[in-house]
């Protein structure tokens, strides 16, 4: 296996970076979206895809990643590079606190929980006016420096960083431990190991990246308000991530880039545009039902790497 097979799924990235060339400040604004998306899914299939909790309500830990980067960039002076970290800390505990009490719960019932967990986060932004200034929005947040090019540049390194954070995880013996929770909590407890600790230590980590990406948003757009963060955008991540692959990071990456780039490629068909992007992930899920790079694909990938490293044939 070379090197182009080790790093293949990077290769997905490289439509962004040649928007360098269009000399369009929509076209660096959309590749930088996609970017942020690109992190949410990826964060979202850590969580979704490998551990089976399935969360209706990962854009509103998005959107307290957002208001936790702005307010402390605003209110307290931390200039963007210091606020990043410190807002996806804050939204992964702020987050856990409030999803703790449904940890209990599987399947479809920790979905309808997360869904509600979503809502009331979504209400507290809209009406906590004193702190969140309500359905104005927080304005004038600092950018992370230069144009709509370099801001690209520097959204481009904090995702690959964060993706590779993530990738360790996944394809780590912890990974190995979060997927056999997918399948049976019943299976994790035979092996010693603690369902709930597992499910509370991978939605501390999952928090953390929405967050970033939330953080990200906030000091690339200069802009935020809490219809940023509504239910239909845990459902975007969520299309995302079936999409692309349950438990693929590839299949994230390929999700992401989709949902935000094809309706933007479809613009000059107007009305129709919608309809068309609708129709073809009808068509995706029909005859690719595990997705575009499903999680058994990614693993061999992965699998290949090791292989390389210790000399295997």
């Amino acid at each position: 296996m070379n090197a182009f097979n080790k790093y293949s799924y990077l290769m997905l990235l490289l439509p962004l970076p040649a928007l360098a060339y269009a000399d369009s400040g929509y076209a660096w604004r959309v590749a930088t979206t996609a970017l942020i998306f690109i992190l949410l899914a990826a964060s979202a299939n850590l969580l979704t895809g490998v551990s089976g909790l399935m969360s209706l309500g990962h854009g509103a830990i998005y959107g307290l990643g957002a208001y936790a980067s702005a307010l402390l960039s605003t209110q307290c002076g931390l200039g963007a590079w210091l606020a990043l970290p410190l807002a996806g800390a804050a939204a992964s505990l702020i987050g856990f606190l409030v999803t703790l009490p449904t940890l209990r719960l599987v399947s479809i019932y920790f979905a309808v929980a997360t869904l509600g967990i979503g809502e009331i986060i979504y209400v507290t932004l809209l009406n906590w006016v004193d702190l969140t200034r309500g359905p104005m929005g927080i304005t004038d947040i600092p950018t992370l420096g230069g144009g709509q090019g370099a801001i690209f540049w520097e959204t481009l390194a904090i995702t690959l960083a964060c993706l590779y954070l993530i990738h360790r995880v996944m394809h780590s013996y912890y990974g190995n431990a979060l997927r056999a929770l997918r399948e049976d909590d019943q299976c994790i407890q035979a092996l010693g190991l603690s369902p709930f600790r597992l499910k509370s230590q991978v939605l501390l980590v999952s928090y953390f990246f929405a967050g970033i990406a939330g953080a990200l948003w906030a000091h690339t757009t200069g802009y935020i308000a809490p219809d940023s963060f509504k239910f239909d955008q845990s459902v975007l991540i969520l299309a995302m991530v079936v999409v692309g692959g349950l438990g693929s990071l590839p299949g994230a990456i390929i999700g992401a880039i989709l949902l935000i780039a094809l309706p933007e490629v479809l613009r000059p068909i107007g009305d129709y545009r919608m309809f068309t992007v609708g129709l073809i992930l009808f068509l995706t899920i029909l005859f690719r039902p595990k997705g575009l790079w499903p999680e058994a694909a990614a693993l061999k990938l992965v699998r290949g790497w090791w292989g390389l490293r210790e000399g295997w044939k």
